[in-house]
């Protein structure tokens, strides 16, 4: 990104501002240095060709940006996107984007200080489910929608965290197939707004998930048909036939925003941005071509458009994504508040490049186009970065969803293969006791977690019961029967209560 280019493409230059309907835009902007990069196209008469799903900052610091990058060019003029917010703590969003008409400062932060600054003009809507379900499911069955996106986290598919199947039992989903219910989630309400396309005539729509689960394109199909089913059986099969779900892989770090970030933004691009977008300089997309009612011309965009894309979301998930774990769990526990500082550590350094070279890396397929050695030391540049200050405890979280997607697999096939098991044992060891909520100083730890009770719970009996953690089969399947995992799972558990996180990491790399 080049902060100063777009003041010589048109639409605005310098300091002036496209003419724009809304008075918000013109406040929002007014104060803006030469140094930040402004929308160069007029957003005046964009339409809504996508409706997307968990507007947060990954999102914006990746979908959105690409539409950006797009409108730009010139390109893309009928893909601009309308937000949807399904939950109630997505009210604060929806109160900034309607403040600043959606626009917001992206904010790359480069290893060595310096940043590029941009204002991303792409989103020129957002709804708020709870507020209006009837607004969104007619904007997702406007024929200008022809995708509807998500990024609603790897638990938003309300799958079985083993067995991937649909939870019926859902108390949400149960209200959303009440007979004349309203829809209140993300399935009811995609479906209604497909039931209203088929009966008017206007065809299906795509759904592209953009959250980090393997196969997450089939998981979304199979969610959303389950949902379908239940409500409708004859519209079931009709989705099943005229909708795709295209998979895809999706990389970018972006960290959450802090009063620094804005207080920054403030003081150096002289915008008051309640909520800018703060991202590592990396961005990666890589997404299977398969729409049904056309897409964005994305791969002018940066965006590898490819046939299958499982080679490249393996690399992600078992590679970074799992080795994000690596680092989070055993980072707390010696005492790191920041990413960039544990993975700065070389003992980290080293243990993250040990588990990606014995046991993640023999585990992938090939992946067309990457050297996976540089991958892997590019991941180490990535994590280490100091400008990016991407927490610990923001890794930490959510692990439940995490652990048995990205680091259970590369386990129970290396168990298979015969391959090595113990470092990916150590970090499913780092959780359990990082799950004590209890550092090795004696403070408590806060567990992010829509299980942190049971977690808490199981790993407050551990001490006597050394496998009682991993005798949870919905996260970690039959590893609890495997006596090589077992054996090297409860030497690294035995590790972190005697000795601590750094003496254990020490012993690991040094065998």
């Amino acid at each position: 990104m080049n902060g100063k280019s777009a003041r010589s493409k048109g639409g605005i230059t310098e300091r002036k501002v496209v003419e724009m309907d809304q008075r918000t835009e013109h406040e929002f902007l007014a104060g803006a240095t030469p140094d930040l990069e402004l929308p160069s196209y007029d957003r005046t008469g964009l339409k809504a060709g996508i409706v997307h799903f968990g507007v947060g900052g990954f999102h914006r610091a990746h979908q959105a940006m690409t539409i950006d990058r797009l409108l730009s060019a010139g390109l893309a003029r009928d893909w601009a996107i309308c937000g949807v917010g399904v939950l109630p703590g997505d009210r604060r969003m929806k109160d900034v984007m309607e403040a600043q008409d959606g626009l917001y400062t992206l904010l790359i932060k480069h290893p060595d200080g310096s940043r590029d600054a941009r204002v991303i003009g792409s989103i020129i809507d957002y709804l708020l489910a709870p507020d209006d379900p009837e607004a969104v499911i007619e904007r997702l069955a406007h024929q200008d929608t022809r995708i509807a996106s998500l990024t609603v986290t790897e638990g938003g598919y309300n799958n079985h965290p083993v067995t991937g199947q649909f939870d019926k039992t859902n108390p949400q989903i149960l209200a959303d197939l009440a007979p004349d219910a309203v829809p209140a989630t993300v399935f009811g309400l995609v479906t209604e707004a497909l039931r209203r396309r088929r009966d008017r005539d206007l065809g299906a729509f795509t759904v592209m998930t953009c959250d980090n689960i393997q196969e997450n394109g089939r998981v979304c199909h199979d969610a959303f048909l389950a949902f379908a089913e239940l409500k409708d059986p004859e519209l079931a099969r009709w989705v099943d036939a005229e909708t795709s779900f295209p998979n895809s892989m999706v990389d970018r770090i972006t960290p959450v925003t802090s009063d620094e970030d804005r207080a920054e933004i403030k003081q150096r691009y002289g915008v008051e941005d309640a909520w800018p977008v703060v991202a590592e300089p990396f961005f990666q997309w890589v997404l299977e071509d398969h729409f049904v009612k056309g897409r964005p011309p994305y791969e002018e965009a940066g965006v590898q458009l490819v046939d299958d894309v499982e080679p490249y979301e393996l690399m992600k998930l078992r590679l970074l994504n799992a080795s994000h774990q690596a680092l989070a769990y055993f980072g707390h526990l010696a005492g790191y508040t920041y990413a960039h500082e544990a993975a700065g550590d070389p003992l980290f350094a080293e243990f993250l490049l040990a588990y990606m070279r014995k046991e993640a890396a023999p585990t992938l397929k090939p992946v067309p186009g990457i050297d996976l050695g540089d991958y892997m030391e590019t991941l180490i540049e990535r994590f280490s970065n100091p400008e990016v200050r991407d927490t610990i405890a923001r890794l930490a979280a959510e692990s439940s969803d995490r652990i048995p997607k990205w680091l259970v697999p590369v386990i129970q096939q290396n168990l298979a293969d015969g391959g090595e098991i113990r470092l990916s044992a150590a970090v499913v060891a780092s959780w359990a006791r990082y799950a004590e909520g209890v550092d090795e100083q004696g403070n408590p730890i806060t567990v992010v977690d829509r299980l942190a009770e049971s977690l808490k719970a199981t790993a407050a009996r551990q001490h006597d019961e050394p496998t009682a953690f991993i005798e949870n089969r919905q996260l970690f399947a039959d590893l609890v029967d495997d006596e090589r995992f077992v054996s090297a799972y409860t030497w690294a558990l035995d590790s972190l209560h005697k000795d601590g996180a750094r003496a254990t990491l020490q012993a690991l790399v040094a065998r």
